[in-house]
């Protein structure tokens, strides 16, 4: 089917009468509109998101393709007491502008500002704080399940609450969406299930259930009567412009009046409404940095990225090698595949929105004589562990995974904090991993770890400007010294992993200059733990590692271990991120409040060997 065109943005008609946003704040005042104000309505919030997310960045085109619907859903639904879930929460911002939150949209993703997702500490609205996709229906079974055990969800009356998810066709890849629609399916409790339709999640949505749903938005009597949703145990309603705010709310008071399990397709539109999003063919402008709300440019002159570098590297790896192979789930241009797939289509391989499948169908390449490399966030590696721990590592298998936005990522928040995979990964046996310091070793380590052959091996990255090269002053036993102290004795050697490196080097200098001796080390391959590291800690007095995962359990708490195992007594101390959810902010202030920079760092040096020169402030 095709979705009508939502009403454009007429900016001097917005500006001539009092906005009705004032009046829709709350669930409340969007129920008091009539139905013919609601395109302005939508206008409104159009110019809003637009004007607020182009300042700030956030996820634009997905919050853009969703504006009638959700308006929708708040004028059938009782929110916070029916329960109103979303899946992914990027398409959460005109839930939140209709939740009593329009006036925060100018701290969108600021530190101390309004979230990029859903938020439970944010508003009663907010039942989840999800990024991971997958996982609403789940959340909607759960609750559905415990209304029922409370008597609160009888077939009529007042006292029935609602459990709706909204969830994108992309979303409805993850492994965890099946589980839940076969559990929902069969229980007969009543949950709507609104599937949000845009044929993409980052790239257009793939797999035989996209081609199914194509099928649906045909129509035709037959698919509409007997469909995988029906199969499963579902009414299926649709499909509905998700465009039309009255088509949408009929629909969605015939859902709620079932009182069984429904799936109501709605169709949308991804960046819907604003004209370089529409004109956006990579992606509909799904998340955007700041920009020119007229032109949808750039503001800023764009400077390599890490993503960057590796993209070209491994192009270039895959035209002198046939046997690479490359993997995404759902992310195959911001995880920097865009130069490979375009070389090499035939060799690229997007699993949809599923990590497990995708790292185990990569032991599968690898067992028929491929070198996969699996590109994933690194926060989305988190949920294929056992894949990678039982599928990969227990078989011995060569595949490598590239690790995106590892450590902190900055204004995405605590579901997008790469902080955890060092910590999980260090303790895989046979699995070895990588951190790159500067652009120059990312290349170099992405090429040594594809030529492992006997295990699999992985290569992390922060999400951040590239920066410059700073090569090694020597090299020993595949350790990298950065930095070699004039100064006798060895007082202390800092560790430097990965993207840390910068900031271990600036301490070094100032400690240096208040006499302390200081020999800096870059590991390069972090673990397994090599022995050269173990005997360098041996000459010094004390040893501080320095990553940006989690402190407890990466790597300075496995190279502490391995250093007990070889009975040296130097004291190793991690210095890593604390074991929390941290807040979305700017990964320089979140990496300073961590204490990871050059005059923290000395500061923490000088308090373990109790020395008391001047407090270092400000870079060196």
């Amino acid at each position: 089917m095709t979705t009508a065109e939502p009403p454009s943005v007429d900016r001097d008609a917005l500006l001539s009468e009092p906005p009705l946003l004032t009046r829709a704040a709350t669930p409340q005042g969007l129920r008091a509109l009539y139905p013919d104000q609601l395109p302005r309505l939508a206008s409104e919030i159009r110019t809003l998101l637009v004007d607020a997310v182009c300042a700030t960045g956030g996820h634009l085109g997905a919050s853009l393709g969703v504006v009638e619907l959700t308006i929708a859903l708040h004028r059938v639904f009782d929110s916070p007491r029916d329960a109103i879930l979303f899946d992914t929460g990027h398409q959460s911002y005109t839930h939140k502008v209709l939740t009593g939150r329009a006036g925060d949209f100018s701290t969108l993703r600021r530190a101390g500002g309004l979230s990029g997702y859903p938020s439970r500490s944010e508003s009663a609205h907010d039942w989840i704080e999800n990024s991971h996709a997958s996982t609403a229906l789940a959340y909607a079974d759960g609750l559905a399940k415990a209304f029922h055990h409370a008597g609160s969800t009888g077939r009529t009356g007042s006292t029935a609450r609602q459990v709706v998810a909204v969830i994108g066709d992309g979303a409805l890849t993850g492994g965890m969406a099946f589980e839940a629609l076969n559990n929902i399916g069969a229980a007969h409790r009543p949950v709507v299930i609104v599937l949000n339709d845009n044929a993409r999640s980052y790239d257009p949505t793939v797999g035989a259930l996209a081609c199914h749903l194509a099928l649906l938005r045909r129509g035709g009597r037959t698919a509409q009567c007997r469909n995988v949703f029906t199969d499963l145990g579902f009414a299926y309603l649709g499909p509905v412009d998700g465009h039309d705010t009255g088509a949408m709310e009929t629909t969605l008071r015939r859902a709620a009046a079932l009182r069984r399990p429904v799936v109501v397709h709605a169709v949308t539109a991804k960046g819907s409404g604003y004209g370089p999003a529409e004109a956006d063919n990579d992606d509909r402008m799904h998340a955007c940095g700041v920009i020119d709300p007229l032109t949808g440019c750039p503001l800023t002159v764009p400077v390599p990225s890490w993503t960057s570098v590796f993209g070209e590297e491994i192009a270039a790896l895959g035209a002198e090698r046939e046997d690479i192979v490359a993997l995404t789930a759902a992310m195959r241009l911001p995880v920097g595949l865009g130069s490979f797939s375009a070389k090499f289509p035939d060799r690229v391989f997007d699993s949809g929105i599923a990590e497990q499948h995708a790292v185990a169908s990569a032991a599968g390449l690898a067992m028929g004589g491929l070198h996969p490399v699996v590109c994933l966030y690194a926060t989305f590696l988190n949920r294929a562990f056992d894949q990678v721990l039982m599928d990969v590592a227990l078989h011995g298998l060569p595949v490598t995974f590239v690790l995106d936005r590892s450590g902190v990522t900055g204004p995405d928040g605590p579901s997008h904090h790469g902080l955890w995979d060092l910590a999980l990964l260090a303790h895989i046996p046979g699995l070895k991993v990588a951190a790159p310091r500067d652009p120059a070793r990312l290349r170099a380590l992405l090429r040594e770890a594809v030529e492992v052959k006997d295990g699999p091996t992985a290569v992390r990255f922060p999400k951040a400007a590239a920066g410059a090269d700073f090569d090694a002053l020597a090299t020993m036993d595949g350790l990298d010294i950065l930095h070699r102290g004039s100064r006798t004795p060895l007082d202390v050697l800092l560790v430097s992993v990965g993207a840390t490196a910068a900031a271990c080097l600036d301490a070094a200098r100032y400690l240096e200059d208040h006499g302390v001796g200081v020999t800096v080390a870059d590991p390069r391959w972090v673990a397994p733990v090599s022995p050269a590291l173990v005997h360098l800690v041996s000459r010094h007095r004390l040893t501080l590692c320095v990553e940006d995962g989690i402190g407890n359990g990466g790597i300075g708490a496995l190279l502490a271990r391995n250093c007990t195992r070889a009975q040296v007594t130097t004291p190793v101390h991690a210095m890593g991120l604390p074991t929390a959810f941290l807040a979305h902010g700017e990964r320089s202030d979140l990496l300073a409040a961590a204490g990871i920079t050059g005059p923290a760092l000395a500061a923490t040096v000088c308090r373990l060997l109790g020395h008391h020169p001047p407090p270092p402030s400000g870079h060196f």
